[in-house]
């Protein structure tokens, strides 16, 4: 039977989905800072029968038995994980990076206890104390953000609030930040203050593995990370620990906040972090931040204002104040041609999240497809275009299908997936 023909007898209106994102993967730019493109690899060790297999415990101590082989499974991705990030410890079960977050809380403080994290509106991440997450409603969180001037993080003033509220916890990363972070005064802003200190290193794991950002590992004493962004593997997460918390940290996740983990992506995860240890993936993600400083220079070229005035990573925020348009009617429109971006807050935004003044652009999915500094160029100018007609009075039908044209041109020379493609169009 040809692959995806019983899906497709089966649940017709599921494959159909299927085969439309795929095709919409495809022929579209995806620009968002947060997603990827798995490996064949990575895809097939996800869709297997091991997803079939409960597996409560840990390798060796399991709950049911017949675990012999996924046992195999979460030993080798542990011993991967451990090199790529010169780890003692690794907890490789959390179904996501929020659930990583919400074991280590959980497994170090108590309700109530004060945690000095990134504020939303500076680049931090939901699970870093939003009012309807978890981490704001069970915790005391004291934000922190970037100097209005440099828009960079203002180490001083988070000595200061360290030094006034007196955490249990601090934690450093951010899901919009596009400059390097200083783990080391981290650290030493928590020794001076008693505190543990948490990075959430989600976006920037791809780079720490191959040593283009500095290994938080080193300095703190918890680090969390998802494997789908610049790692570029199953969408999950995984913690990494100092070996003295490896028991509290491994019983929060089992039996404390999950049941059985997913074993199949166990199995994605171990192949994504071989892949990350092989050479040409510190070759991938050099890449990777030179398109992310040749889309910000280009931007820039064209009378864009970038946040922090660039980038050091794989993500740049675009402020979006002086061109006549929000981030949200910015990403819907270039929707509309095929670029996919989302709105973002940038600093000191005066704009509330659901409308925003700014938009947020990565470059590890183009990157993946094997795009260059060139190609960024021309991204910004379809961008630049986009943007300009629309803030002129709106983007009418002949300049919206031109540039869509130029996109599926873009991408027709970069295919992504294309056996996979052809065997759902087989089905």
């Amino acid at each position: 039977m040809k692959p995806f023909s019983r899906l497709k007898k089966e649940d017709p209106r599921i494959f159909k989905a299927i085969l439309a994102e795929t095709a919409r993967q495809g022929e579209k730019l995806e620009l968002i800072a947060s997603e990827n493109f798995a490996s064949r690899a990575v895809i097939g060790a996800e869709a297997n029968v091991m997803m079939n297999k409960y597996a409560e415990g840990y390798p060796g101590r399991r709950w049911y038995n017949g675990c012999e082989f996924v046992d195999a499974v979460e030993s080798l991705a542990i011993e991967r994980a451990r090199r790529l990030f010169a780890a003692e410890h690794v907890n490789v079960q959390p179904h996501s990076g929020s659930q990583a977050n919400m074991a280590v809380y959980f497994s170090m403080l108590n309700a109530g206890d004060t945690v000095l994290a990134m504020d939303l509106r500076c680049g931090g991440h939901l699970t870093h104390g939003h009012i309807h997450n978890f981490s704001g409603k069970y915790f005391n969180i004291i934000p922190y953000g970037v100097n209005r001037d440099t828009e960079r993080l203002d180490y001083d003033e988070i000595r200061r609030l360290a030094k006034t509220h007196r955490p249990k916890m601090i934690l450093a990363g951010a899901s919009a930040y596009s400059r390097i972070i200083d783990f080391r005064k981290f650290r030493e802003i928590c020794d001076e203050s008693g505190a543990f200190l948490m990075v959430d290193m989600a976006h920037i794991a791809g780079l720490v593995a191959c040593g283009l950002h500095p290994n938080p590992v080193k300095y703190a004493q918890f680090v969390t990370a998802t494997t789908h962004k610049t790692l570029r593997g199953p969408r999950s997460g995984i913690i990494l620990c100092k070996k003295r918390f490896a028991k509290k940290i491994d019983k929060e996740i089992f039996p404390g906040i999950q049941g059985g983990p997913l074993m199949h992506v166990i199995a994605a995860k171990a192949v994504c972090f071989k892949e990350a240890l092989k050479p040409s993936f510190k070759k991938y993600q050099r890449q990777v931040i030179k398109n992310a400083k040749a889309l910000s220079e280009a931007l820039s070229a064209k009378g864009y204002r970038i946040v922090s005035g660039g980038t050091d990573n794989h993500l740049l925020l675009v402020d979006l104040s002086g061109k006549n348009i929000t981030g949200r009617e910015a990403s819907r429109v270039l929707d509309e041609v095929g670029i996919t971006v989302n709105k973002n807050l940038i600093p000191f935004d005066r704009r509330s999240a659901v409308v925003t003044s700014g938009m947020r652009l990565g470059t590890p999915a183009l990157t993946t497809r094997g795009m260059k500094e060139k190609e960024m160029v021309k991204i910004a100018e379809l961008i630049d275009r986009t943007l300009q007609s629309k803030s002129r009075g709106g983007l009418n039908p002949r300049c919206r299908s031109q540039i869509k044209k130029e996109v599926k041109k873009l991408t027709g020379k970069f295919p992504l997936y294309k056996d996979l493609i052809e065997n759902l169009k087989r089905a």
